[in-house]
């Protein structure tokens, strides 16, 4: 345990960003890493709170007040191990992930949990520079097992490292051009890099996972063949089908996709053209975003620096409270308002509207306003607020409501999966689907969750294929020597 009386002594410091005005010029991570005294003191707050509630908090079991403990000491190594040990991917968790961690920290009850995010970040990152972190574990005994990972997103990557460490031959599937699906793709680099996805592919390659890219499994190769050729696969399909909104002018050019508009940007960053004919911009436009989540988030961000002329967040349900409520206690996930540095840059946030349509221009084709009309919630029900609709300026919406679930049509049709009412692929809590040998993991299986989820999917999916193949080989082996 760190410092007993540290939470007395050291107050909450969170990282700094850099200022609005510079950040919004580039691409580049906003965040300031704080000093590694200021880290140390940080860690040295996590109290000997005898059940540490932080555990419950986190997806992957993270042993957070060991690597605390160690963090304070000074331990950098041993603090890696702790770290690693439960989380294959610290320095994407350490950047994007929403810290559960620390709003079930007992220091959470007066607002003020330990730093819990800013510390792993700090040893993922000090990982990386030393290149402990980076070195390839190979497996010193193969297995001859094959096993298909598709889809190269968050779950997709810790289920094939996994299963690439304990021996196994693993191929991992990815449509796009790019590994990384969601962390390559979804998330901007404002928030993440991408650096950090190509050193771990380089690492993993190191350890024996090979990758092929541009290619659609169920399309280029089908379910079929992959079940034929390996002795195990696991779909990481990821839930990219977005909900959409019905109503009139849905099909006006300057309405889309959130992610349509997200991922083009990722593109240009990468260094790829995008056609002008498909370019999605809001430079110089009045742009409104649909949904307040983490991709509407995004969307904001991007925007502003591509120059939008305004930025407009409209959320469907009401504005949440600044502090937890009494029928929302700690540790549950404190139901609060939640302002980003994407919101921090700029925008105007409205609460308890729904969208009702889109107006076009002059041509008849392109939006150029959106009507909307204020609710509220009435017996659990949404309804609209008489009198009270309005009109906003609108060139670029992006509609950013969530996603209904993983596509279902080609794969999973052609394997014959079961799914839920949902649309999500039916396992059980080893990952197995209806059909032998066929695994899920991640959010295929669960719906849209946070990439902590996803890689704990990963891990847990893993060690249940190494198990069956383990048990496979020894019974094999039993067979032809008994």
């Amino acid at each position: 345990m760190a410092d007993p009386k540290g939470f007395l002594k050291v107050d909450r410091r969170e990282h700094a960003e850099r200022p609005v005005a510079e950040r919004l010029a580039d691409y580049r991570e906003l965040v300031l890493e704080p000093e590694p005294p200021v880290v140390r003191a940080q860690a040295s707050r996590c109290m000997d709170c005898g059940i540490p509630f932080c555990h419950q908090g986190c997806p992957l079991g993270n042993v957070i007040p060991e690597w605390n403990d160690l963090v304070w000491r000074g331990k950098e190594e041993e603090a890696e191990a702790v770290l690693y040990a439960t989380n294959n991917f610290p320095e994407v968790t350490g950047r994007v992930c929403p810290a559960p961690c620390e709003a079930s920290c007992v220091l959470a009850i007066d607002g003020v949990p330990v730093t819990i995010k800013d510390v792993e970040r700090t040893i993922a990152r000090t990982s990386f520079e030393s290149g402990r972190g980076l070195a390839p574990v190979r497996a010193r005994v193969r297995s001859g097992k094959r096993v298909a990972v598709v889809g190269s997103g968050p779950a997709g990557l810790a289920c094939a490292q996994q299963l690439a460490r304990a021996g196994h031959e693993v191929t991992v599937y990815e449509r796009d051009d790019r590994i990384g699906g969601l962390l390559r793709y979804g998330i901007p680099d404002f928030k993440m890099e991408k650096e950090i996805v190509d050193l771990r592919v380089a690492q993993m390659a190191a350890e024996g996972v090979v990758f092929r890219t541009g290619v659609d499994v169920g399309g280029d190769v089908t379910g079929g063949e992959l079940r034929a050729s390996n002795d195990a696969v696991v779909l990481c399909l990821g839930a990219r089908v977005p909900r959409d909104l019905a109503g009139p002018g849905r099909d006006l050019a300057g309405v889309h996709f959130a992610m349509d508009f997200l991922v083009q940007q990722n593109r240009r960053v990468a260094g790829d053209v995008v056609p002008d004919a498909e370019a999605i911009l809001a430079a110089g436009k009045h742009v409104v975003v649909i949904g307040g989540g983490d991709t509407g988030s995004d969307c904001i961000g991007t925007s502003n620096r591509q120059g939008a002329l305004s930025v407009t967040n409209l959320e469907l349900m009401p504005k949440p409270p600044l502090v937890r409520m009494p029928d929302n206690p700690w540790p549950a996930w404190p139901l609060v308002l939640r302002t980003s540095s994407s919101h921090e840059e700029g925008c105007a946030r409205e609460f308890a509207v729904m969208t009702r349509g889109f107006v076009a221009d002059a041509s008849g084709t392109k939006v150029s306003k959106l009507t909307a009309v204020r609710v509220e919630l009435a017996g659990g029900q949404v309804r609209e607020v008489p009198g009270s609709a309005f009109d906003i300026p609108c060139d670029l919406a992006l509609l950013a409501m969530g996603f209904t679930g993983p596509e279902t049509t080609g794969l999973a049709t052609e394997l014959g999966l079961a799914l839920d009412p949902r649309g999500n692929i039916v396992s059980d809590a080893a990952g197995r689907t209806n059909v032998p040998g066929v695994y899920v993991a991640g959010d295929a299986s669960r719906g849209q969750s946070l990439v902590v989820w996803a890689i704990a999917d990963g891990r847990r999916v893993a060690a249940a294929v190494d198990t069956a193949l383990e048990a496979s080989r020894k019974g094999r082996h039993l067979a032809a020597t008994g």
